[in-house]
């Protein structure tokens, strides 16, 4: 099993920044892709960021020039750099592990963190 622990959230003024992050444990040999949801009330998950196991990022057009996705693989850990929050980036963010093998030849499975609130003021 695997198991994400994200931290960074919380409260933060307009204009503000935040730096999110996602640690993987457990049975790993390789993770595809490392990322950040966000989903609120009602909606459903969407994606923020993403990278992959060779460093192609994607980002929704929301966080384009705001937010910077790096991660570890070494470490299994993923973050996302935040600047220039505004209040509709308040949300619950989720991280998530893509197409996790546990064993060499094995099954990929996603993984999904318990996400961390996000809360920006105006």
């Amino acid at each position: 099993q695997v198991q994400l622990v994200e931290s960074g959230g919380g409260l933060v003024q307009a204009g503000g920044s935040l730096r999110l992050s996602c640690a993987a444990s457990g049975s790993i040999f390789s993770i595809n892709t490392m990322g950040w949801y966000r989903q609120g009330p009602g909606k459903q998950r969407e994606l923020v960021a993403g990278i992959t196991s060779g460093g192609y990022t994607k980002y929704a057009d929301s966080a384009k020039g705001r937010f910077t996705i790096s991660r570890d693989n070494g470490k299994n850990t993923v973050s996302l750099q935040m600047k220039s929050l505004k209040p509709e980036d308040t949300d619950v963010y989720y991280c998530n592990a893509g197409h996790v093998v546990s064993n060499p030849g094995g099954y990929g499975m996603d993984f999904w963190g318990k996400g961390t609130l996000v809360t920006v003021s105006s």
